[in-house]
């Protein structure tokens, strides 16, 4: 997808004091944001050649961290629920806040107080941002700077709209009839692509604002990309309130990631043609489905990557949220300094190079801001410290 330069990275967390590490979702965490990263360079940035044919489905890794962020935090409400605990809506927001708004405001200081470290243009209001909002009307003509956010907006907005949905389930007694609620969401994602491309974006087509609104109306709204976060709340459903199905399920771990593969590469042939009517209403879904297929492949101990613990993947998702955050402004660094020294931007020492010094930013990032945060956040939600607002009450135990 050729201009479509930004793929998010949702944050996803690995909170699990006292479990099994699950090392396969750390797998599919670090492969999802080395896709961005690469398909970041391919549309972006200088490049060696190679990149534009193992690159240009990269943005799927976005799909990817939609699924996994929807599986995580829908399992962590569906836990209390099916155990009849108390969540307090208070410590989730505290959780959320402090996991990513920190290293999230340190580099859009970055973006607005110092012009010369941006990718491309000028960003969004700043007000957009702190609302996270940014992905609402987002003209890349005026505001194609940190762009990237747009996918943190998505899912700020999951994370506000979600639990208040719960609450209203559980107030109603009718949680287990969520899936309801989760199909009329999914077809509604249909509708308004549907209605944006027929009545907002195909319209220009043939004229050079057909690009610009396809992005604006159909690839960044909350609106048209629910279906990612939708798939993995129906896995983390599944295997709280189906546990036979999620037996049977996790049985075959080795066939949900074969299947996952076959769906992605029906979704790669959809897909072929970009910003096509059949991408937009087949391939995001299509996508979706493939990356909830991993996941489930992920989380069942019957397949190959569920204990896969590979130092190098599990560094890379550790570092992901802040390699996602800081990965623009250091790749075009980079490549402004070493071209002064007379290093090809297109060749592969420079895209190495590149990469190397996004890790390391990344690491920066992770263990001056993000890391500290989160310290202060186990102080911050210690018993007696906060007393806990109720929000619903429920019953599995807590991933977090």
């Amino acid at each position: 997808m050729t201009n479509r330069s930004d793929s998010i990275i949702p944050v996803v967390e690995n909170d699990r004091p006292n479990k099994e590490k699950l090392f396969g979702l750390d797998f599919l965490r670090a492969l999802a944001i080395i896709m961005v990263l690469f398909f970041h360079t391919l549309v972006l940035f200088p490049h060696p050649e190679w990149l534009s044919y193992v690159a240009k489905f990269g943005w799927i890794g976005v799909d990817l961290f939609f699924a996994l962020s929807g599986f995580l935090i829908a399992s962590q409400l569906f836990a209390k629920i099916v155990e009849d605990k108390k969540i307090s809506f208070r410590d989730f927001f505290i959780k959320r806040f402090f996991r990513i708004v920190p290293a999230y405001l340190t580099v859009l200081f970055l973006y607005l107080s110092f012009p010369a470290l941006r990718e491309h243009g000028t960003p969004a209001p700043y007000w957009k941002f702190l609302t996270f909002t940014q992905n609402l009307g987002l003209d890349l003509r005026s505001q194609s700077a940190f762009s990237h956010a747009w996918s943190l907006c998505v899912e700020e907005q999951f994370y506000l709209f979600f639990p208040i949905i719960l609450i209203v389930l559980v107030y109603f007694n009718a949680v287990r009839k969520g899936f309801i609620v989760l199909i009329s969401l999914f077809l509604l994602g249909f509708v308004a692509r549907l209605y944006a491309w027929n009545v907002l974006v195909f319209p220009f087509n043939g004229t050079t604002l057909f690009g610009v609104y396809w992005q604006e109306w159909i690839y960044y709204p909350t609106y048209a990309r629910l279906d990612g976060l939708l798939v993995g709340i129906s896995i983390a459903g599944i295997f709280q309130f189906k546990p036979k199905i999620k037996v049977l399920l996790r049985r075959h771990g080795n066939l949900m990631l074969v299947i996952g593969i076959l769906v992605l590469i029906a979704a790669y042939i959809v897909c072929s043609d970009e910003r096509s009517f059949s991408l937009c209403m087949y391939g995001f879904p299509l996508v979706d489905i493939g990356c909830g297929f991993l996941v489930l492949g992920a989380v069942s101990p019957s397949s190959f990557i569920y204990k896969y613990n590979s130092l190098f993947f599990s560094t890379i998702a550790m570092l992901s949220y802040s390699i996602y955050l800081i990965h623009k402004i250091t790749i075009h660094v980079t490549q402004e300094q070493l071209f002064k020294l007379d290093i090809p931007k297109e060749s592969n020492l420079m895209m190495l190079i590149s990469l190397l010094m996004t890790i390391l930013a990344a690491y920066m990032l992770h263990y001056m801001i993000e890391k500290p945060f989160m310290k202060f956040r186990i102080q911050l939600l210690k018993p007696g410290l906060l007393k806990p607002v109720p929000l619903v009450s429920s019953e599995e135990k807590d991933i977090e």
